[in-house]
């Protein structure tokens, strides 16, 4: 069965407020009220002023204001949506993660990428040359850190001897759905991951951030039989979430032709997806309140 996340509207440019949608903590309360189950948030610590000029969008931090979510609802799944790994000491982000899930009762999923905006990289002080080392490293340490127990990791930059480190999270392990088209993405969701972020959007977001572009649902369906097979072939036998971004045009009314809506949630569904996010595009709590009410009484009830 399909289940269906909220991502928080992103306010574009260098004008507006981020939480011009409404105050966090009341959106994510009605999102769950409406049926939704699960809440999203994206990442940008220092973006460039060029690309939020030229459409790019502000963002909270993403671990921060999900604790914030966590704290106003009791059942929705808190994804980042996503955040990028190589920012961060990898053991810093197994803490922040094992907290927030601690703190929500296990209700995280870690939806990470190795991320694409050299400006972002450079303000950082990170070697985007380095990312996706830095990011597999992340994969090998992350469950190290969440075990609780003693160990050591010798990393490019850092060396842990006989560390360890307590809170466990709730979940074992907490859930890493990893974002980006490439081979290389599909082959770590397929290995390393609970589940997989394909980019949907068309030829220009993808170029934007350096992942191959997926074209029609044919196509998706084909990429996420060979990331189930190729996890198969790994000797895995858990299911692997596939996470579909739906843009469908009219969504931003979703009880205007609700037929052609659920027609296409039915398509994505077959084509091997388990949960698809959605946002509204609003900038007024009423429109995002108007939009969680009317989506959550057509599809979710």
């Amino acid at each position: 069965m399909m289940r269906f996340i909220f991502h928080y509207p992103e306010t574009s440019g260098l004008e507006g407020d981020v939480l011009d949608a409404g105050p966090l903590g009341e959106v994510a309360a009605a999102a769950e009220r409406a049926g939704f189950d699960g809440f999203s948030l994206s990442e940008h610590p220092v973006p460039g002023a060029r690309w939020l000029a030229s459409g790019g969008h502000q963002t909270l931090d993403p671990f921060v204001a999900l604790g914030h979510v966590a704290a106003v609802t009791e059942r929705l799944r808190l994804l980042t949506y996503l955040a990028v790994s190589p920012y961060r000491n990898p053991f810093l982000l197994a803490k922040t993660a094992a907290t927030l899930d601690k703190l929500s009762g296990g209700r995280l999923i870690l939806g990470l990428g190795t991320g694409y905006q050299k400006s972002e990289f450079y303000a950082l002080g990170v070697d985007m040359d380095e990312r996706n080392a830095l990011f597999d490293e992340a994969l090998e340490v992350l469950p190290l850190h969440w075990s609780g127990e003693p160990f050591s990791y010798q990393g490019r930059h850092f060396s842990a001897r006989e560390v360890i480190a307590r809170p466990r999270p709730v979940q074992d392990p907490i859930p890493i759905w990893i974002g980006g088209n490439s081979r290389l993405s599909r082959r770590r969701a397929a290995e390393r991951a609970q589940g997989w972020m394909p980019m949907t959007g068309g030829s220009q977001l993808s170029t934007t951030a350096r992942t191959p572009a997926l074209g029609s649902l044919g196509d998706l369906s084909a990429a996420i039989a060979e990331v189930r097979e190729s996890a198969a072939a790994a000797g895995r036998s858990d299911r692997i979430d596939v996470l579909h971004s739906y843009q469908g045009e009219g969504i931003h009314t979703p009880a205007v032709e609700p037929d052609r809506h659920r027609e296409a949630f039915a398509e994505i569904e077959k084509a091997g997806a388990t949960w698809t996010v959605v946002s509204s595009g609003t900038d007024t709590l009423p429109a995002t309140l108007e939009f969680l009410d009317a989506f959550g009484s057509t599809y979710l009830s």
